[in-house]
């Protein structure tokens, strides 16, 4: 930068220059726009084969004008980010300025998520074959229907799935053979109908039965009648410090099932008494008979140290979806919905994993451009202390 001449506070005339500072901005140029590449591609005549032969471009997809790095990232922009097809056009023209339209657009992704399926299927089978699984669904709209939204996911998969029942039939569907691990999951009475093999274990979450005790004591104990609510309130202290005295067992950093099992069996006795005792409330009732329904489901965490003892997991990977729903009101076809799963299942599991969704997506549709084959979804990158129960149980 010109030195000053005078002050720009006082106008003082100033000397010469003695001393200098260094301060770096980072911005972007006016001008980003998208590069247009013209390829000459030689053409050959085989004479076994009896046609012209070329090699194959692996900038792009085959017949498309739309490079796959820019491919990949409006697939991340909408199915990752969450931005509509018209933000999405908007980000493209200012400040990218490229025009797509909208049809443009769905017709990338659907040959994208085409290309991507056995990534899908991969992670599908991870899941299925994983040590723990966090499970839960939301509502989903696919041409003005009602359908629901699944998740499974740990910490290194997340696979999503759109299906027209939220019962048995939807999990039946994903589960085609018998579950060996920890199945995490809230009430939801259709996880019951999940096979599992002799191994396999269900573990219902906590923080569920702990809200819904706070939104009793919020929403219905002013009302209730003196005798009722004394039921209440002593119903919900016992089950609030079983629940935390299990919580806090798992947390002590020398847990083991076999150095604790006498006190992890005085917690299941007390579990069982508490849900076979008779109670005034109605409320607790209805509670108790929840316990005696899942009694053997609410501490699985302590007889199985890789799983968690609350399904929050799963909640902070449904969410994005949910997040998608509001912004683009879901999808208008089954081949939308399908592109849906695909393309939200990878990009959630690349970043699990640790791996740049946009890079890695552009570089496996170049390699599929280039070879015709798609390598397997990339490994996780990096492990978590949280992790390594989980794995551990696994070798």
């Amino acid at each position: 930068m010109p030195p000053l001449k005078i002050c720009p506070d006082c106008e003082t005339p100033l000397g010469p220059t003695k001393k200098t500072r260094k301060r770096i901005i980072e911005d972007i140029p006016e001008d980003t726009t998208v590069e247009a590449t013209e390829y000459v591609i030689p053409r050959h005549w085989c004479p076994c084969c009896k046609k012209h032969v070329e090699p194959k471009v692996a900038a792009a997809l085959p017949k498309a004008t739309i490079g796959n790095r820019l491919t990949s990232m409006t697939t991340v922009f909408h199915y990752g980010l969450g931005l509509t097809i018209d933000q999405t056009r908007q980000i493209l023209l200012s400040p990218l300025q490229t025009r797509l339209s909208a049809g443009g657009l769905v017709q990338l992704w659907r040959r994208a998520a085409e290309i991507l399926l056995p990534w899908y299927d991969q992670i599908a089978s991870e899941a299925q074959h994983s040590a723990t699984l966090h499970g839960d669904e939301t509502s989903w709209r696919v041409d003005g229907k009602t359908h629901w939204l699944w998740c499974f996911c740990n910490h290194t998969n997340c696979y999503y799935f759109i299906d027209k029942s939220r019962g048995s039939p939807a999990l039946k569907r994903f589960f085609t053979e018998a579950f060996k691990g920890v199945l995490v999951h809230d009430f939801w009475a259709p996880y019951e109908s999940v096979v599992l093999e002799r191994s396999g274990d269900h573990q219902c979450c906590l923080a569920h039965l702990l809200r819904e005790l706070d939104n009793i004591d919020t929403r219905a104990l002013p009302g209730k009648p003196p005798e009722q609510a004394a039921s209440w309130r002593s119903f919900a202290k016992m089950l609030r410090r079983l629940t935390r005295d299990g919580i806090r067992l798992r947390r002590r950093p020398d847990f083991t099932p076999q150095r604790y099992a006498s006190r992890i069996n005085r917690i299941n006795l007390r579990l069982a008494t508490l849900a076979q005792a008779k109670h005034v409330d109605a409320d607790a009732s209805r509670l108790a008979k929840r316990l005696r329904r899942h009694v053997d489901q609410i501490f699985t965490f302590l007889d199985r140290p890789e799983a968690s003892w609350e399904n929050n997991l799963a909640e902070r990977e449904i969410r994005p979806a949910v997040i998608l729903r509001k912004n683009s009101q879901c999808n208008r076809s089954q081949h939308g919905a399908a592109t849906q799963a695909v393309l939200m299942s990878v990009y959630r599991t690349l970043k699990l994993r640790g791996h740049d969704p946009l890079e890695t997506i552009a570089e496996a549709l170049s390699s599929h451009a280039a070879t015709g084959r798609l390598r397997l979804c990339p490994r996780r990158q990096r492990q978590t202390a949280e992790e390594l129960p989980s794995l551990t149980s696994r070798l």
